[in-house]
């Protein structure tokens, strides 16, 4: 069973939840997929064993066979290529933008001369190792790159299908959020009982009903806030499988990196039941 732990906004708890709920389950691998600030690994503090470079294939232009058509930069839905046709006192030129590239490869395949080859370029790397019994992978992309799905996906090439996978998908519900979330079981959304939190659990509900995943709502700090999430849960018929209270010491364990599960080892039970009450939705 694949879960993936999303939120519409940052510094909900997403993390905490997805640590959290790993820790108290058994064969578990954890993917962490925000991969431009993963931060799971302070929590689980694996043992990295095997590192690698990811790769994007992004389109290289032989200016001797090209006839500067313009059918590469037509067919690029990304706008990565430019094309300036020659005129009577200028050669044509083409220009290659290769941080908007996506690596479809649409343009070398219907380039008529075969003049594009594809060559890789560097995104970030993948890391993987364990901690415990559990096993662990996650990205990290590179400074100033601009796209995370690319490197997403490759993280999300490690999943083991005889395990239970839990994914910590990047916050929002941008492109990165769909890529980490796509064809998950299950959805965990986490949210907060405050206007922000409320405004950004709905965009996350749009986008995961779109997908087509199943999902259920873990609401942090509780006790704050209002009681509109609720109301919303309610009236949507959205399951609230778990309210974390807001307490000092939940705080100061995670101000030291402490995971929830083992300064609070009674908290693992409430894990296993979000687990439980999971499957038991997916199965439906």
């Amino acid at each position: 069973m694949i879960i993936s732990v999303a939120s519409g906004k940052g510094g909900t708890g997403k993390t905490t939840v997805a640590v959290n709920l790993a820790l108290s389950l058994d064969r578990v691998q954890f993917l962490d997929c925000d991969v431009e600030e993963p931060n799971a690994h302070i929590f689980l503090k694996p043992v990295i064993r095997e590192q690698e470079k990811a790769y994007i294939p992004v389109p290289e232009i032989d200016e001797s066979k090209c006839l500067y058509c313009g059918r590469c930069a037509a067919v690029c839905a990304y706008r990565a290529i430019a094309v300036l046709p020659p005129q009577e006192d200028r050669k044509g030129s083409s220009l290659i933008f290769s941080h908007l590239c996506h690596g479809c490869g649409a343009c070398s395949a219907l380039c008529p001369e075969g003049a594009i080859k594809e060559v890789p370029r560097d995104i970030g790397v993948v890391e993987t190792g364990h901690c415990g019994d559990m096993e662990f992978v996650h990205g990290r992309l590179k400074i100033g790159e601009a796209m995370a799905p690319p490197l997403i996906r490759q993280v999300k090439k490690h999943v083991d299908p005889v395990r239970t996978v839990i994914i910590d998908a990047p916050p929002g519900t941008s492109c990165p959020v769909v890529a980490s979330v796509k064809d998950s079981d299950f959805c965990i959304l986490v949210t907060e009982p405050t206007p922000f939190g409320l405004h950004d659990l709905k965009l996350a509900v749009e986008t995961i009903r779109v997908l087509g995943i199943p999902f259920g709502v873990v609401v942090n700090r509780a006790d704050l806030g209002d009681k509109n999430t609720d109301a919303y849960c309610q009236q949507e018929h959205i399951p609230v499988f778990l309210r974390i209270p807001f307490k000092k010491e939940i705080a100061v364990a995670y101000s030291r990196g402490e995971p929830m599960v083992k300064a609070f080892p009674r908290a693992k039970k409430d894990f296993q039941e979000l687990f439980r009450e999971a499957d038991r939705r997916h199965q439906r």
